[in-house]
């Protein structure tokens, strides 16, 4: 299956989440996301998302000096971005269950 068209649909909630408790820059998330498993998700996208969530007002953004080469642009969730990151989970979790649902019962059920 290609997975491409599935990441997304989910990498606005997958961003939120990796960013809920600890702010990051935009290197650091993409590590994260691969190693909670992301592993197909692709630099670009997740450097766009970042920007795209932070010009929408769920995002806060800083700047970290770097002694290893240019300044780091930090990320980290506000309070809207909380409030979007808990309605998206919730909807995930539904459209998760229906389509399980659907797989282990097929279309006829």
């Amino acid at each position: 299956m290609d997975t491409s068209q599935l990441l997304k649909g989910v990498l606005d909630l997958a961003v939120l989440a990796v960013l809920r408790n600890e702010d990051g820059y935009g290197y650091d998330v993409l590590r994260r996301l691969r190693t909670g498993g992301m592993d197909e998700v692709g630099d670009a996208s997740v450097y766009g998302t970042l920007r795209r969530l932070y010009r929408a007002g769920y995002l806060t953004s800083y700047v970290v000096p770097s002694d290893e080469g240019p300044h780091r642009k930090y990320y980290g969730v506000n309070e809207a971005g909380r409030t979007k990151l808990a309605e998206s989970e919730e909807a995930w979790r539904a459209f998760a269950a229906t389509l399980d649902g659907i797989l282990r019962k097929g279309a006829a059920a």
